[in-house]
């Protein structure tokens, strides 16, 4: 019988014996696809939740008070909109001692059915009076008196009805009357 060479080959008896090594591959392809699936789904995440911002214009700052010019606005044209604590909304259309017809102060609601909608109404008013003036183009103005005691979120809400209602003049003031404070005092 014929001796059996258990050393690998190499001719020497009594050797180690050594498996052969294969070769291991790993087969990327799904990861790849799985990647760029990724990317591109980050990718179209990103660019369609982009960030809504609203353009405001804030005047020049003046550091000389007597520069100041009273300007003269039409009462009949002007909604004021005082912004209280827990949410509660106040307008009143013209100068709170003489108001306008129908522009007696009211309490209004946020949304839709709410201060949008007296926004609407006034502003069809508004058009119909410009237009009567010979002054078409001239459009309702809003001015917005946000309290202390009210939230950021109310100052956002009513900017966001200016916006929706498409009011084109509007101005944030921070100056109360004692009138006006009464109004906001009083509870709902």
């Amino acid at each position: 019988m014929a001796e059996l060479n258990t050393d690998g080959g190499g001719g020497k008896k009594g050797g180690k014996v050594r498996s052969k090594k294969q070769n291991s591959k790993v087969d990327l392809t799904a990861m790849v696809d799985l990647a760029f699936l990724l990317i591109t789904f980050f990718m179209l995440t990103t660019t369609l939740s982009k960030p809504q911002s609203m353009d405001l214009t804030l005047p020049d700052k003046e550091d000389k008070p007597e520069n100041k010019k009273d300007v003269k606005v039409d009462e009949n044209r002007t909604m004021t909109v005082l912004l209280g604590e827990n949410g509660k909304l106040v307008r009143y259309v013209g100068i709170l001692e003489t108001p306008v017809a129908g522009g007696t102060p009211k309490d209004f609601a946020y949304g839709k059915e709410g201060i949008r909608k007296e926004l609407i109404a006034r502003g069809k008013l508004v058009k119909e009076y410009s237009t009567a003036k010979g002054k078409p183009k001239d459009g309702m103005i809003v001015i917005i008196k946000p309290s202390k005691k009210s939230t950021y979120r109310n100052l956002v809400d009513i900017l966001d009805e200016m916006a929706i209602v498409g009011v084109g003049t509007y101005a944030i003031v921070n100056d109360f009357t004692p009138g006006e404070q009464k109004l906001l005092e009083v509870k709902k």
